[in-house]
């Protein structure tokens, strides 16, 4: 039997990264995929995407939509529920960074970063939780960063927002944990993502994986494994809390 036969999971900003390895990753073990991507530039992207997730047996389904914008999310969840029937897992995994000094941070960028980072957070989850009350049942999973628990020069932005992502996590999981709705965060480290790509390998790279205590970038498939984890019945008396997936960075 696979661990998700027959949920309906929501993933966002999956076109890509970490995002479409928990997609890929949910599919093999059974769950059918809503999963959204945001730019023009991504639609070969998400259509390859669908194919490889159909192609699995399970049903998939793309959509373009941003998390940013709450009404978008409203329709994005109305048109998800229409479609598969209700959504047992949501993964919050949309996110952008705009790093900079503070002291050269405009209030455009600082605010471009909370409204990706964290609101659309709130966005998805709002919408997410009424299929999940009438069913008495979910898993909502946000993705943070190891940034959000350690702070980094240059990364106020980035940092406040997966702090915050923390924090509603756990307000969330003791607001619907008596209606079996959990609510857990992953804080990974350095990715070997699109994100963490003007990270090369050399010095640079060196400097980094220096101060990992395992010596190395993770994968997106070591985040996906933990995403699964908490998604699926392994995880079900785990709620309100952040795993770090980070090497031992923030040791």
């Amino acid at each position: 039997m696979k661990l998700l036969a027959g949920k309906v999971a929501i993933v966002t900003g999956a076109a890509r990264g970490i995002g479409e390895a928990v997609a890929i990753k949910f599919a093999e073990e059974g769950a059918n995929i809503a999963f959204t991507y945001v730019s023009d530039s991504s639609k070969e992207k998400a259509a390859a995407l669908e194919q490889k997730l159909q192609a699995l047996g399970v049903k998939a389904k793309s959509y373009q939509s941003n998390a940013a914008d709450f009404a978008a999310c409203e329709a994005f969840v109305n048109e998800v529920v229409k479609e598969f029937g209700t959504v047992d897992i949501c993964v919050n995994n949309a996110g952008i960074s705009k790093d900079n000094l503070l002291l050269r941070m405009s209030d455009a960028q600082w605010n471009e970063v909370i409204q990706v980072n964290l609101n659309s957070v709130f966005n998805m989850t709002k919408q997410v939780i009424r299929p999940m009350m009438k069913a008495k049942s979910g898993s909502i999973i946000n993705m943070s960063s190891v940034i959000g628990e350690m702070g980094n020069a240059g990364q106020s932005s980035y940092a406040a927002s997966k702090a915050g992502v923390i924090g509603f996590t756990k307000s969330v999981a003791k607001e619907l944990g008596s209606r079996n709705i959990r609510c857990n965060a992953i804080a990974p480290g350095f990715v070997e993502t699109d994100m963490t790509s003007y990270l090369k390998e050399g010095e640079g790279a060196d400097k980094y994986k220096a101060g990992i205590p395992l010596g190395r970038f993770a994968s997106a498939e070591d985040i996906a494994n933990v995403t699964l984890f908490l998604a699926s019945d392994m995880g079900n008396y785990i709620t309100g809390q952040t795993i770090s997936v980070c090497g031992g960075l923030n040791i």
